[in-house]
């Protein structure tokens, strides 16, 4: 069985959780405290030169990183990826578009405001904090003439975007303020098969 190595507070492992959730792909998990540095040890290392989780280590050794790369990899033969170019195009876009202008600001924002460096940064959280509101803006103008991100249909874009999407309010970011997005939260949340990831609790 694939090992996945993750944190139970991690929204990049969270994505992966939910996609195994819906395709019903067994996976044994590995928890690691990345709080502790358990991430930055020589063993972890050894399987991400990056020293971030998560990680999917499967039957044969191999490993992969990259929460969205992990998200494409198992999603092969599932109905979570279309069979066209065109729309496994489409899906990759708004993957992409999720590492480039949702997970590096509202993730970023989220954690500093968790720990309270949203204050002793605060130029560098204001920046973050624009770039989120950018992001969530484009999102919502896409999402409110569709109900899923991509090809027409609910997909493995979907769920690499809400795993730090669901969780702007943790950085402060009223959702009221996107109704499409929040509108799309709701039909997510709505399917047969979700889980909702941990509260970031007790870290602060």
């Amino acid at each position: 069985m694939p090992v996945l190595y993750d944190n139970k507070l991690s929204r990049n492992g969270y994505k992966i959780r939910l996609l195994a959730a819906h395709a019903g792909l067994k996976l044994d998990r590995v928890e690691i405290d990345i709080l502790k540095g358990e991430s930055r040890t020589a063993a972890f290392v050894s399987k991400n030169v990056a020293g971030r989780i998560p990680v999917l280590e499967l039957e044969d050794g191999t490993v992969l990183a990259e929460s969205n790369a992990i998200l494409f990899y198992l999603a092969q033969g599932t109905d979570f990826w279309p069979a066209t170019p065109l729309e496994q195009t489409d899906v990759l876009r708004w993957m992409f578009f999720e590492q480039n202008s949702i997970e590096c600001s509202i993730g970023t924002a989220r954690f500093w405001k968790k720990l309270g460096r949203d204050q002793q940064r605060a130029d560098a959280f204001a920046h973050r904090m624009e770039a989120s509101l950018d992001g969530l803006s484009t999102l919502d103008s896409h999402l409110a003439e569709r109900q899923w991100a991509a090809a027409g249909r609910f997909t493995i874009a979907d769920m690499a975007l809400y795993g730090y999407v669901s969780v702007a309010p943790d950085a402060g970011i009223d959702l009221s303020d996107f109704p499409a997005v929040s509108a799309w939260l709701r039909r997510i949340e709505a399917l047969p098969g979700h889980v909702s990831p941990e509260p970031m609790v007790g870290v602060a």
